[in-house]
């Protein structure tokens, strides 16, 4: 396997690979906790840390597991992870902790996490596959974010509240109502309107990579007979 440079890594986890918009994986969480932005963030560090950690730890034995363990020594390392992680959030963000519930432990069974365990750091050097953890990390969660936002402000009219869960009180008042007499949208509040919200960011990060597309390939060289004619238009 070929070795990626930093540069395409970070690529890969913030964009062009990123795991929810891209591989589709960790949907469950993803989908069911995103109602406000203080959730999404909570879910999202928490992934984060379990893939740091994760992707380091099987990197590093990686040369001494046989091949018919595999699989199930991946799993106890995320375990391991995703217990601590549980551990640290009921000793510091105790509610938020009860309010995001089983999709705490369901981290186990993330695909993303276990795919970049066996995908990526069982077959790369700890450093590589560390970078590969924070990436990929950051990608689930700034897409938990901006779905926890969409969802918190068209269903609550609502953005930053009850950020004091996880950062305690100097956060207290961090909520904004951009309107006060907003109509709450229950639909987007709701699991349907989570699918619907990450169909549209699905949406967007297509559209882009679409535009970024037709843009290179308008700037190509062309052949015109024996001359090449470089093409300088824009396309609008």
């Amino acid at each position: 396997m070929a070795t990626k440079s930093s540069a395409e890594i970070i690529r890969d986890g913030l964009w062009t690979n990123n795991p929810a918009l891209v591989q589709v994986l960790g949907l469950c969480p993803l989908l069911a906790v995103t109602s406000t932005v203080v959730n999404a963030i909570g879910l999202g560090l928490a992934t984060l840390m379990v893939l740091m950690g994760s992707n380091l730890a099987v990197s590093l034995i990686r040369n001494f597991v046989s091949e018919s363990v595999r699989l199930p020594a991946f799993v106890m390392i995320i375990a391991s992870f995703v217990t601590c992680a549980e551990l640290l959030m009921q000793a510091y963000t105790y509610e938020l902790y009860q309010i995001l519930g089983i999709f705490i432990p369901l981290i186990v069974t993330n695909c993303a996490i276990l795919g970049r365990a066996d995908a990526f750091a069982s077959k790369n050097a700890p450093l590589p596959a560390l970078l590969d953890g924070v990436m990929m990390g950051i990608g689930f969660l700034v897409v938990l974010i901006a779905l926890g936002a969409m969802r918190e402000l068209i269903g609550q009219g609502t953005l930053f509240t009850d950020m004091d869960l996880l950062l305690g009180p100097m956060a207290a008042d961090w909520g904004i109502r951009p309107l006060e007499q907003y109509p709450d949208v229950l639909f987007m509040v709701l699991p349907p309107g989570a699918f619907v919200g990450l169909g549209l960011l699905i949406a967007l990060k297509n559209g882009i990579d679409n535009h970024i597309k037709a843009r290179r390939k308008a700037a190509e060289p062309v052949v015109a007979g024996s001359k090449r004619v470089r093409v300088t238009g824009h396309v609008s």
